[in-house]
């Protein structure tokens, strides 16, 4: 297995969640699953630390990194931001099938959600977020946009959800919709911002932020 492929499947373990923040990278283990010995595995955990997914320990091995308070801040800044340029980019340039995608996820994720199926629920949620980045027709924007919320995903996808939030969240999935179809570029940029800052509280407060002895 070449460097590359092994470091985007541990990059990808560590985005799904199956390797958990906090948790001891398990070295061995992954060494037999690609077929490689300690040295190439090792060159690709330091890639990985580099990028902020790893943090390597002296002569301990490494664990997957948890976000610290400013790590979140930063991207959700970020993200904030640019799912705002995509909404209303999207406004401009959204084609009618890719309307129709989003208000089907919209349902789909309601139903979801009506029924206590969780893992449905935050699949369709990523899903209509991706869609609306994609509706911009910007190619350097998805790029980006990537690269930064993978460092968030499994973390605003799958972090708790308040009873009393969830009401409100359905909401300004609603108004998301509503946004795109009357081409609202301004309404829904603002919808996504107050959205994603509800989100960073959610993620706050559900165990996915280090706390300060989390390194010691």
């Amino acid at each position: 297995m070449r460097h590359d492929q092994i470091v985007s499947q541990l990059r990808q373990m560590l985005i799904d969640g199956a390797i958990a923040p906090g948790a001891r990278v398990p070295e061995r283990e992954l060494c037999t699953t690609f077929g490689i010995s300690r040295t190439p595995l090792r060159e690709a955990l330091k890639v990985l630390a580099a990028e902020g997914y790893l943090v390597l320990l002296p002569n301990r091995g490494a664990r997957a990194a948890k976000l610290s308070t400013k790590d979140v801040s930063d991207l959700f800044d970020v993200c904030e931001a640019m799912e705002a340029i995509a909404g209303e980019l999207a406004c401009q340039r959204i084609t009618r099938a890719e309307l129709e995608e989003i208000k089907s996820l919209n349902l789909s994720m309601k139903e979801a959600y009506e029924r206590g199926d969780l893992p449905t629920y935050y699949r369709c949620n990523r899903l209509i977020h991706e869609a609306i980045v994609k509706a911009a027709d910007n190619a350097v924007l998805s790029g980006l946009y990537e690269s930064v919320v993978a460092r968030i995903r499994r973390a605003r996808f799958v972090a708790p959800i308040p009873d009393s939030h969830w009401e409100l969240a359905m909401c300004e999935h609603d108004a998301m919709v509503n946004a795109l179809m009357r081409r609202d570029g301004q309404g829904l940029a603002h919808i996504l911002k107050t959205h994603l800052r509800n989100k960073r509280i959610e993620v706050q407060k559900a165990g996915f932020v280090a706390s300060d002895t989390d390194d010691a």
